[in-house]
């Protein structure tokens, strides 16, 4: 639940109220226990573990800005698992495994594109080789398939424009080197894809 004020002041002074309001145990148990609270600009976050516990604290604000006659809007949001991303708590989630396919599917497509466009690997594929040669020769391979890599000693990192992408990467790196250590990760800017061919590394 997002609440606006046009006034930067109430936001801390709604914050303060927050954490002193008491509530009886039937509106405790509505809410679902803790409601976390956090403030920024001319915003006050409230995150709940249900939509019914929003919106019994959405009830909960509306009777402490009554108290001083205060205006705000409200905006209630979701997390959506599977994309990632907040969206409109009014908008259903994905229920056959049919939509949840669709919704994996549009999430890969985004990730590709937000990696392609920026140049940066979206996911890595982690590799600890059991011997500094070995890394060379996986390193070198992974070079020749239009993967640069980064290498530091026995370790590599391939980048991959999607999660399905760097799962697919770790299981054949995997069954080409079964000593490996193969981990997946959503990449932190240390390798940039494939399709740039320019990698670089924040190791040193």
């Amino acid at each position: 639940m997002t609440v606006t004020f046009d006034d930067e002041e109430h936001v801390g002074w709604l914050g303060d109220r927050l954490r002193l309001h008491q509530v009886e145990d039937a509106t405790r148990e509505r809410l679902g226990g803790r409601v976390s609270v956090s403030g920024e600009g001319m915003h006050v976050f409230l995150y709940a573990d249900s939509a019914a516990a929003a919106e019994e604290a959405e009830k909960i604000v509306r009777t402490i800005l009554s108290e001083r006659s205060l205006a705000a809007t409200f905006a209630l949001d979701r997390w959506h698992p599977l994309e990632e991303r907040w969206e409109d708590g009014s908008k259903a989630l994905p229920d056959t495994p049919a939509e949840r396919g669709a919704e994996h599917r549009k999430l890969e497509t985004d990730e590709a594109a937000e990696s392609r466009a920026s140049g940066n690997a979206e996911w890595e594929v982690r590799v600890d080789m059991p011997s500094h040669k070995a890394a060379v020769a996986l390193a070198d391979r992974m070079q020749s398939e239009g993967r640069p890599p980064v290498r530091r000693w026995k370790y590599v990192i391939v980048g991959a424009v999607n999660e399905d992408d760097a799962r697919a990467l770790a299981k054949t790196i995997k069954a080409r080197n079964a000593e490996a250590k193969v981990t997946v990760e959503p990449a932190y800017g240390m390798v940039t894809n494939a399709i740039t061919g320019t990698p670089f590394a924040l190791f040193d």
